[in-house]
């Protein structure tokens, strides 16, 4: 017998096979082969981008007291803060930024440069 699932569940219509009843045998679960990764990135650094990001947002979203949709559109480049060669240049910029807003950013901006110290700037590794 097969099922088809209807377009609400998946994107893709997708037929299931039943076992007939009476029957235990295990359905057959499909093999999936691991892809090559054909560019290596260093993990860590992955991982403290993204909490880094999600932090950036959390703070907006309190600075701004709206919802992360609501937050106006601005865009805080870590790779091009990660390039100013100083804190002074990087707080700046910041503070640039955030120019809207209108309760105080200098704990944000003192926390974000404080986080981003020590950071790698996330460039393409060349293959291996």
């Amino acid at each position: 017998m097969a099922a088809v699932t209807s377009p609400e569940t998946s994107p893709q219509p997708r037929v299931y096979f039943q076992t007939p009843t009476g029957t235990t045998e295990e359905p057959e679960t499909p093999v999936r082969k691991q892809g090559r990764v054909t560019v290596k990135y260093d993990r860590k650094e992955l991982r403290k981008r993204l909490n880094l990001e999600e932090w950036i947002i959390d703070q907006l979203t309190d600075l701004y007291d709206c919802e992360e949709e609501a937050i106006p559109e601005l865009e805080i480049d870590v790779d091009e803060l990660l390039d100013m060669p100083s804190d002074l240049e990087r707080a700046a910029r910041v503070k640039e930024l955030v120019v809207e807003c209108f309760k105080p950013t200098e704990i944000f901006v003192s926390e974000l440069l404080d986080k981003i110290r020590g950071m790698q700037k996330l460039s393409t590794p060349q293959k291996k």
